[in-house]
């Protein structure tokens, strides 16, 4: 939607994150991020940390079990989302309005640490995909790639990338054409 307040928090996981479902089957998982400001004081010469903001988090669907999966405690995340406000009574009969962040994307901070990435299936025939077998990247079956397995891409003349054909991250799947085949002259976005 326009106007919607789109923000991204790099900090630390307070916990694990809270995975539950809905009535209607849906998952969501529930965080807090931790984002602390950091400056460099001349003076001392040594790094100060500011005031701590604590962030509730939350994300949906699929997405949801895999933070589970896959981020615990302590973990550095970078977190893009829509900033939502909420209001509320408490018991006291008090009116209190919190902001939470609506994750779209998360993942690991690469600055401190190293990761592994395994791909998961999909699970419907949703379109968010780049090829025309809906959910993924390609019509090739889906595979499981290791994040520091090599593309071996090179820039071929023309433009694009000339991805093996056995590559799972190729855009092109095997509809003849597609950015990075042969006969493509355009991106896919």
């Amino acid at each position: 939607m326009a106007g919607e307040t789109v923000i991204t928090v790099i900090g630390n996981l307070t916990a694990d994150p809270e995975l539950r479902f809905t009535p209607s089957g849906s998952a969501v998982a529930n965080f807090t991020i931790a984002s602390t400001p950091r400056t460099f004081d001349r003076q001392s010469n040594e790094w100060k940390d500011g005031e701590a903001l604590f962030l509730r988090a939350s994300v949906w669907r699929e997405a949801a079990e895999n933070v589970a999966e896959t981020l615990t405690k302590g973990m550095r995340v970078i977190a893009q989302g829509r900033l939502r406000s909420r209001s509320y009574d408490t018991k006291e009969g008090e009116r209190r309005t919190v902001m939470e962040l609506e994750v779209d994307e998360i993942g690991p901070s690469l600055r401190f640490a190293s990761a592994k990435v395994t791909r998961t299936q999909r699970s419907g025939g949703g379109n968010g995909g780049f090829g025309n077998g809906g959910g993924g990247f390609s019509n090739a079956p889906q595979q499981s790639a290791p994040a520091q397995a090599p593309r071996q891409q090179q820039p071929q003349q023309g433009g694009g990338w000339n991805a093996p054909a056995a590559d799972p991250w190729s855009t092109g799947g095997n509809n003849g054409g597609g950015w990075g085949n042969p006969g493509a002259d355009e991106p896919p976005f």
